[in-house]
């Protein structure tokens, strides 16, 4: 009887700990957030999102306001649609900008809202109308190399 009571309470120890261990590895990997604020809807455009993904942050000033909630194509546009998911209590001016960052020289894409001067707040479903695309690395580098061979040759030593 002894016995099965200490395998018992060893079985839920195990249990916890394997519990604890899924907790923290869907919060690293960005899968779980513990937000139970509903906040609201915006959404932006871009002609180039790189490899923003959903759930993905949207910061402003370096502070976590919200999650991007979905990603689509837009075939009238040909434009990618981002859904926004702001905190309740996060109000934006309507000329407001949104750019994807990357956090890092290679870390993972985010967005950043910088508030614009307006008077009036965005509101649900407002499209944030001031965008900027993700800058790509390969094309960065594919310029840079087009640039440096197209440069006459010159004298060189």
């Amino acid at each position: 009887m002894s016995n099965s009571k200490h395998d018992l309470w060893v079985g839920l120890f195990v249990m916890m700990g394997g519990a604890a261990l899924l907790f923290l590895a869907l919060k690293a990997g960005n899968l779980l957030s513990l937000n139970f604020d509903e906040g609201y809807v915006v959404s932006a455009k871009f002609d180039n999102i790189g490899g923003l993904k959903p759930r993905a942050a949207v910061k402003s000033a370096g502070v976590v306001i919200g999650r991007v909630e979905s990603i689509s194509f837009d075939d009238k546009s040909f434009q990618a649609r981002v859904s926004l998911r702001l905190n309740q209590g996060v109000l934006f001016p309507k000329d407001s900008s949104a750019k994807i960052l990357t956090s890092g020289l290679l870390g993972e894409q985010y967005i950043g809202l910088e508030p614009g001067a307006e008077e009036k707040n965005l509101a649900p479903n407002d499209v944030i109308k001031q965008t900027q695309s993700a800058v790509v690395l390969e094309n960065l580098i594919g310029q840079f190399l087009y640039n440096k061979a197209a440069e006459p040759a010159g004298d060189k030593p």
